[in-house]
């Protein structure tokens, strides 16, 4: 099949992820130390974490949510950005130190390198840095992604410094979520946000703009057929998309908020300046 002629050059980029947690004090407490975000603001209702002076993560207490099951519609994974090879190391170095080493995965993606983890609720969690752009293999508007084993060796020796915690250019790269079916999120994010797919594998379509990889991607690996998000469930509520492009803007100088098939709150703002996809390191 050939690639979505649609890919805009103007990028949207993910700017922050709502989950709604159970135990607020010990998932902020895992994101703030496995991961390395700060406190922006916290109250006994919400935890809003960060990198330098950006919102990266919102979590909004509910402790008598249910955990949803593992075929639900929802998240797959948030997915860290870190500025550049030796933090990744950095961080892996530190995680591995740690008594309790929670790395579930670990993958070459032939644009990235990615490790993969669960929070104390079972939310996805990738850390991952890109390879440099000009090192992708594209066709036309495809990007060659591949899942290969990852030299961890070599990446633990590029950590040059201890861990400090997530430097303040740490963005979300991408979210990743479980969908219903992927023909209906092509739908939604393609023909109703203006997403080029960019790659697809079975079960699974990877969106982006600006020439990314992929700023969402949508699968059915555990939840084919799933029905909308039970609210009164932990896990993904909201993402915050960044666009200097005021057509996907309901209201000037406003944001819009639209709800995807599975009842995930997709809020489109006005970055303050162009928004850049993601890092280039």
């Amino acid at each position: 099949m050939s690639p979505s002629n649609d890919l805009s050059a103007t990028p949207l980029s993910v700017a922050d992820v709502t989950l709604v947690v159970r135990d607020l004090a010990t998932v902020s407490r895992f994101y703030q130390q496995a991961i390395g975000l700060q406190p922006l603001a916290t109250d006994r209702a919400e935890h809003v974490l960060g990198a330098g002076d950006q919102a990266l993560l919102r979590l909004r207490a509910d402790p008598g949510a249910r955990r949803p099951g593992r075929r639900a519609a929802g998240l797959f994974h948030t997915a860290f950005l870190l500025p550049s090879r030796p933090d990744l190391g950095a961080w892996l170095r530190h995680t591995l130190a740690q008594k309790d080493a929670r790395i579930t995965g670990a993958s070459d993606h032939a644009v990235s390198e990615a490790l993969y983890l669960h929070d104390p609720e079972g939310n996805g969690i990738e850390v991952y840095v890109d390879r440099p752009r000009e090192q992708w293999t594209r066709q036309g508007g495809w990007v060659e992604m591949t899942t290969e084993p990852l030299d961890v060796d070599d990446l633990l020796g590029q950590a040059r410094s201890a861990w400090r915690g997530a430097p303040a250019a740490t963005r979300i790269g991408h979210v990743h979520l479980q969908v219903g079916d992927t023909v209906t999120a092509e739908s939604f994010y393609r023909d109703g946000l203006g997403f080029a797919v960019t790659h697809r594998r079975p079960g699974a379509t990877f969106f982006a703009t600006g020439g990314y990889h992929h700023q969402l991607a949508a699968n059915v690996w555990n939840s084919q057929g799933a029905t909308p998000r039970d609210p009164a469930t932990t896990g993904l509520a909201a993402l915050t998309l960044a666009t200097p492009r005021g057509d996907l803007l309901e209201h000037t100088d406003a944001s819009a908020i639209r709800h995807d098939p599975w009842g995930i709150a997709i809020e489109l703002t006005r970055a303050s300046a162009p928004a850049a996809a993601t890092n280039d390191t």
